[in-house]
Parts: C-alpha cells; sequence; structure tokens
C-alpha cells in the first residue's frame, strides 16, 4: 500500500500481540507493527523457547512502543487476549487490536479495520478471512465452527474464529470474557450480540505455511470449544 493511500492513525492503538513460542517470527511481526505506527503489547503466554528473550530485546530498542507481558504458565489464547486487553486499557489505549505472533497475519489489513473505530462507525471490526482460499481441513472446521458460534453464542458471522478483531476501549470494557482457550474467539462473537454493540467486518488476507497451517481451529480444537460451550451452558 502506497504511504499515500494508508488512513492516518488519530488515536493511540495498541496491538495485542498473542505469543507462544514464536521464536521465529516474533521480531519480524513486531517490528511491522512499529513500522506502521501502532504501539505493541507482546503476551507471552508462558512460551519455553526464546520467545521472551526476544521480546525483552524489543522492549529496549522500540522504547515506549513495545511492552512484554509474561504469563509463567501456558493458559491459552483466552487468558492470552484477557492480559492484553486489561494491559492496554490500563495503558489508555483509544482502540485495542488483537493480532498473531506466528507471522500469518498482513499487518497492511489493519488499515482496513481501525478507520471505523477512530470516526465512531463502529464498536468492533473484526477481519474476515476468504474461506475460498484455506487449505480444505481449515476451511471446513472454520465453516462449522461458524454455525457452532451461532448455536451458542446466537449471532452468525463470515469469521467467527478471526485472531484479527478490533475493539474500541469502551467496547472492550464492556467484553466480559471467560474462556481462558479458543472458545474465546466464539465468545466475543457472542458479547457482541449481548452488549448491543456496532459491529464490522473487514477483508483479510491470511498467509499459510506448514507451520501456521498446524495451527488455529482444526477437528480437536472445535471438539474442545464445543466442550466448554456445553459445560458453560450447564453451570
Amino acid at each position: 500500500m502506497n504511504e499515500e493511500d494508508k488512513p492516518p492513525i488519530t488515536k493511540d492503538i495498541y496491538i495485542v500481540l498473542s505469543c507462544y513460542n514464536e521464536e521465529k517470527t516474533l521480531r519480524e511481526v513486531v517490528t511491522q507493527l512499529v513500522e506502521r505506527g501502532f504501539k505493541v503489547l507482546i503476551i507471552d503466554d508462558g512460551s519455553k523457547d526464546n520467545s521472551p528473550v526476544i521480546a525483552r530485546e524489543l522492549v529496549r530498542e522500540y522504547k515506549g512502543m513495545v511492552y512484554h507481558y509474561r504469563h509463567i504458565i501456558n493458559v491459552g489464547l483466552g487468558g492470552a487476549i484477557k492480559t492484553g486487553i486489561a494491559a492496554a486499557l490500563e495503558k489508555g489505549a483509544d482502540i485495542i487490536i488483537t493480532f498473531d505472533a506466528d507471522g500469518q497475519h498482513d499487518p497492511d489489513d489493519l488499515y482496513g479495520m481501525y478507520p471505523a473505530l477512530q470516526d465512531g462507525r463502529a464498536d468492533v471490526v473484526i477481519a474476515s478471512r476468504d474461506f475460498s482460499c484455506m487449505p480444505t481441513g481449515r476451511r471446513f472446521g472454520n465453516t462449522v465452527m461458524n454455525y457452532i458460534t451461532y448455536i451458542f453464542q446466537g449471532k452468525m458471522v463470515t469469521d467467527s474464529q478471526s485472531g484479527l478483531r478490533g475493539f474500541t476501549s469502551e467496547a472492550a470494557r464492556k467484553l466480559d470474557l471467560k474462556s481462558p482457550k479458543y472458545g474465546i474467539s466464539s465468545e466475543i462473537i457472542g458479547e457482541i450480540k449481548r452488549k448491543n454493540l456496532r459491529f464490522m467486518e473487514a477483508p483479510m488476507t491470511t498467509i499459510y505455511d506448514e507451520r501456521t497451517i498446524q495451527k488455529g481451529t482444526n477437528t480437536k480444537v472445535g471438539i474442545k470449544i464445543i466442550l466448554e460451550f456445553i459445560n458453560e451452558t450447564l453451570r
């Protein structure tokens, strides 16, 4: 994208970067985000590789733009996102965007997300992947999860398991998130409905390689999410 086509950042935007054993991609992802003018909160969810060392180096290198929070043990995606949202709100963020540290997201897609949050057109923006470009197994798993999310959360969206989501600070404060694992993605969709938040979708490019294909919503993860929902419903 040309510089003149990039919408200006007029609010304080923090990226919540969930990280678990991402030593191969962490530095590149953080650098790309900082170069685009975003502040980054690295939420290290109990990594056992060199990610914590790299994160501390990035904090020193990009002082005032990058911050590092570490869970001593691996809590799960939901726990990392909740830690990141709380930290961003404490720092006075106007807009909070969740992002993955594994290199599967194109940082240029952020330019299609934050304008609607900055100018008040939306409370929440979720980036949606093109399912036709997904590997077959991932496409099937994510399509099923859209329907499971609708059944348990009461709202149908294009990509319920997208990891690229943006919130105004006001919307983020209203979220009552409980799931410590992958179920948080569907839980967020339910909160959009329950809290009557204004919702928009934006296009998203996903970078698939051997490593990222192994992650995310597969059949095993999907079953765990369903069991989470059932357990929560029975409480």
